[in-house]
């Protein structure tokens, strides 16, 4: 039994190691710890079969640092596959875009990669390359055929390179006739994304594409964004474009009341003139607002936030696996593939199906509850989301999309704070995962807004 063990823990040592070397880029090293993990199905099939907890191959690691002559070796002389996926389903070209190592790219990209290629959460290589600035690759994939409205769970394109404050990318993506008035699910511009960066040359960039400046997402206007992030520049710019400084967010607050909630000045300031008075408020001016909004904010009761009806309870401890047949397990491999066959045409109803019959065939299938998952987020079925997305983690509490899909599914149900923390633990899982990290900060900035408060800055 000793011996077994030590024998296992080898074998995870020379995997690592094998890994690492594909990372580092130690061609040689590579190569011998390939022959040692070789019993017998031969090199190419032996290195394929390698994979990190994430399901990640060496081209995967090799791409993600710009290791070019590894994959030289992988693609032409153990003739792998160059659209491989991981467990997030991304190619090796989407790793090799999200760190900017153009040349491995466009060696990825001669190799045959798919330059459309997304992710489980819709994120391309056009969608990195825009959120990171890089207009080579940008040029690079969009001369290949790329659509420019690509799609994702949090966007097109223009929208990642605004809500990064990307100048040169937005600019780029519009003069390649990108839509300035695309929306996510959710209602998200690039608009609103420019001015949540806080990116003034984005916002004027879109302003003059035709970008609306009165749309708003989850009853939050552009300028109730401004507004909370305490831009002057920026709340300016929106009354200018023709911002309404009138209208109201869900909670009945125009963008001053949000500014003097804040006790921004700057912002109360510009907007007084061109806001009509709120009732209730005797003194109309900026100390008047301020001191009137801050006190009513005091007495408010924190109960007014939204909860779900779904109670968290042990969900983070791993589910005991369930006996399944091998016929079972067949059927219900079949069943996905259909629930994917369907997930690709848009019809989410019938992809939920099938991943219904699925699931009842195979239960221990964590992937099986996240696409559904997925699929309820895009049907608007927040609650039937998150139950499936909990599930999910009571599967697999270690795997970071499963932390996302929960993320999500708070997030559309506004429950922004629980939606930040399981995108946070997310992260934690896998802090280089950029769809995670964006996907925490942006919930962090639309709690803020929902909320109308943020905490002070230490």
């Amino acid at each position: 039994m000793a011996s077994d063990a030590s024998a296992a823990l080898s074998v995870r040592q020379k995997v690592q190691k094998f890994l690492d070397a594909a990372r580092t880029g130690n061609l040689d090293l590579f190569k011998k710890l390939a022959k040692q993990l070789d019993e017998g199905k031969g090199l190419a099939a032996t290195v394929a079969d390698v994979k990190d907890a994430n399901k990640r191959t060496a081209l995967h690691f090799a791409a993600r640092e710009g290791r070019t002559e590894v994959c030289k070796y992988l693609l032409e002389e153990l003739k792998l596959d160059v659209d491989v996926r991981d467990d997030d389903g991304e190619t090796p070209l989407i790793h090799a875009s999200r760190q900017g190592h153009n040349l491995t790219a466009k060696y990825l990209l001669e190799q045959g990669a798919d330059p459309s290629a997304s992710s489980d959460i819709g994120a391309t290589p056009l969608h990195h390359a825009a959120g990171t600035g890089n207009i080579e690759l940008l040029n690079l994939l969009l001369s290949k055929g790329v659509n420019v409205e690509s799609q994702s769970d949090s966007g097109t394109p223009l929208i990642w390179a605004a809500g990064h404050g990307q100048e040169d990318s937005v600019k780029f993506l519009l003069e390649h006739h990108a839509n300035a008035n695309a929306e996510t699910d959710d209602n998200i511009t690039p608009l609103l994304s420019a001015v949540a960066a806080g990116s003034l040359p984005c916002l004027e960039l879109l302003l003059q594409a035709g970008a609306n400046p009165n749309a708003s997402a989850g009853g939050a206007s552009p300028l109730h964004v401004a507004a909370d992030n305490g831009s002057r520049e920026i709340v300016s710019c929106l009354i200018r474009a023709g911002g309404d400084p009138n209208l109201c967010d869900d909670d009945g607050l125009k963008p001053i009341q949000v500014a003097a909630l804040r006790g921004i000045r700057d912002a109360v300031e510009v907007l007084l003139p061109l806001t009509s008075p709120v009732p209730n408020v005797s003194n109309w001016s900026t100390e008047g607002l301020i001191e009137f909004m801050q006190s009513a904010e005091a007495s408010k009761e924190q109960a007014s936030r939204r909860e779900v009806d779904l109670p968290r309870s042990a969900t983070l401890q791993k589910t005991e696996m369930v006996e399944v047949t091998p016929e079972s397990k067949k059927r219900s491999i079949e069943a996905k593939s259909r629930g994917d066959d369907a997930f690709r045409k848009k019809d989410y109803q019938m992809a939920v199906d099938f991943y219904t019959q699925a699931i009842d065939l195979d239960p221990n299938e964590a992937a099986l509850l996240s696409n559904r998952s997925l699929c309820w987020i895009r049907l608007g079925q927040g609650e039937q989301a998150l139950a499936d997305a909990r599930a999910c983690r009571a599967l697999r509490p270690d795997w970071a999309k499963a932390c996302y899909r929960e993320g999500a599914a708070l997030r559309l149900l506004q429950c922004f704070d629980e939606a930040a923390s399981a995108f946070y633990e997310g992260v934690k899982l896998d802090p280089e995962n950029k769809e995670l990290v964006d996907a925490f900060r942006e919930t962090v900035e639309a709690g803020r807004r929902f909320h109308g408060t943020e905490q002070q800055k230490q």
